[in-house]
């Protein structure tokens, strides 16, 4: 045996969640999709129009609660920045259990745009979880007003702020993670 268990469908509790991207236009949520999806990350910008969907199967663990195998299934909802909040926006949202909302750390001005952004979100997705990335650290020069302002954007809205950068992988599965957390199998 090579330490491996095979895991029976009856032991396997499979939990597929809709997530969503959200933030202003350019601030890297396509880019934090790929390397957390495909690791792999690409130079030339390509504007996402409307929504594009990403599928991300994780592996399974056993839940220390129960015993029991979960795997989560995500199908992640990359949703372009969108002035207008209308009804297509509001079914794009529609049935997310949770979602990371992110700005640019080299664009402070995408901060304060996250706050009605995610107030527009939870508007649709009452019990859905957040949390707040902070994105492009790879290139970021620290500034305490910018990680200031995720830092109250976070607290406005109960919740944990991380700084990603989708070029180099920095913190990109461990914020994709912690959504996971925070939804847990609600």
């Amino acid at each position: 045996m090579d330490g491996h268990k095979i895991i029976s469908m009856d032991e396997l509790n499979l939990i597929k969640k809709k997530i969503c991207l959200l933030g202003s236009f350019a601030v890297g949520k396509t880019s934090l999709i790929e390397r957390f999806v495909y690791s792999r990350f690409d130079e030339k910008y390509l504007t996402t129009i409307g929504v594009k969907i990403s599928q991300k199967i994780l592996p399974p663990f056993q839940s220390p609660a129960n015993g029991r195998f979960i795997q989560h299934n995500f199908l992640i909802w990359d949703i372009s920045a969108m002035e207008k909040f209308d009804k297509v926006v509001k079914n794009y949202y529609r049935g997310a259990a949770g979602a990371l909302a992110v700005a640019d750390l080299t664009r402070p001005e995408t901060i304060p745009e996250l706050g009605i952004i995610c107030d527009r979100f939870l508007s649709v997705n009452h019990k859905a979880q957040l949390l707040i990335i902070g994105n492009k650290l790879d290139i970021f020069q620290k500034n305490d007003k910018v990680i200031n302002g995720l830092k109250k954007i976070a607290s406005d809205f109960s919740t944990q702020y991380l700084l990603t950068s989708a070029k180099t992988g920095a913190c990109v599965e461990k914020a994709f993670l912690g959504l996971v957390k925070k939804i847990g199998s609600q």
